[in-house]
């Protein structure tokens, strides 16, 4: 079996202690909350960061710096012969980008992914990519055969409130003015690099019951149907409402039997743009190897 190291970030929701476990290694990532510098899971914890968002906190995110990236990949090739790094989709942030870059000093020994993936379904390709280790692929194969498989995914989100997206620039206040009024909950989706508006819903089961269909469509037309195998990675995230995650984890499961529901917090990164009590449904097509 290759002798390959997997590092993901901490927006695959891999926590340090589920790393150690899972034999792999994560980047935390970064947070500017008043002009202090935090680490997710390492000096700032999922309550903590809702607090400081509940009291109005300055929050900003930001990536790893390339001495703390290379000076991981620097130690693990003292153990390892070559590094599958996975970080969060391109299109959400620069730390794909700037990993990319400096993968061009190690000669090969360092392949980034970029399969454009977040949350639970980032936390697929890093399992995947320890089932393609097992199955003797070298780090290159590997790499090629992610970024080939990264459209065999759907993520939906529905939020609680537009104040986090009203404040964050990335819709106006005079729109999140009209959706608050109207108590609109908007579903989003990450389908490749961006994350985009799907649908509005009038209330939480009418949000609920659009990222169901949603998913029962993809997986319809784009991933072949439900078959016997079950061959679809169900998951659930979700932003500090880890009740309504398994309610609605219920709901699922009763109408796919059978199923492995794996639920996880959203990232704090993801949550700093979207808030508390956002809910959101997954799916990941199996590999085949």
């Amino acid at each position: 079996m290759s002798n390959i190291a997997i590092v993901t970030d901490s927006n695959s929701g891999i926590t340090q202690a589920q790393a150690k476990e899972m034999g792999i290694h994560v980047l935390p990532m970064p947070f500017m909350i008043n002009d202090t510098t935090y680490f997710e899971d390492i000096n700032l914890t999922q309550e903590q960061f809702y607090d400081l968002l509940k009291d109005g906190a300055a929050i900003s995110t930001s990536q790893p710096s390339p001495e703390s990236v290379m000076k991981l990949w620097d130690d693990l090739l003292k153990s390892y012969d070559e590094i599958v790094h996975i970080p969060m989709s391109s299109g959400l942030s620069g730390s794909c980008q700037s990993a990319m870059m400096l993968a061009e000093e190690y000669d090969g020994k360092v392949q980034v992914v970029n399969n454009q993936r977040i949350s639970v379904t980032q936390r697929q390709s890093v399992l995947d990519a320890k089932l393609l280790v097992e199955k003797g692929m070298n780090a290159a194969e590997i790499k090629d055969f992610l970024e080939a498989d990264k459209f065999n995914s759907s993520i939906y989100i529905m939020l609680d409130t537009l104040y986090y997206l009203k404040k964050g620039g990335r819709i106006t206040p005079a729109a999140a003015a009209i959706g608050t009024m109207l108590k609109l909950k908007p579903v989003l989706t990450i389908q490749g690099e961006k994350l985009d508006a799907f649908a509005k819903a009038r209330t939480t089961a009418q949000g609920k019951s659009i990222m169901i269909n949603a998913i029962k469509n993809d997986i319809e037309t784009r991933f072949g149907g439900i078959t016997e195998d079950k061959h679809i990675w169900l998951q659930i995230a979700y932003t500090y409402n880890r009740d309504a995650a398994l309610a609605y984890q219920e709901e699922i499961a009763a109408l796919f039997p059978g199923f492995d529901i794996h639920i996880d917090p959203l990232s704090l990164s993801v949550a700093c743009h979207i808030g508390p009590g956002s809910l959101a449904f997954a799916c990941c097509k199996k590999i085949n190897v």
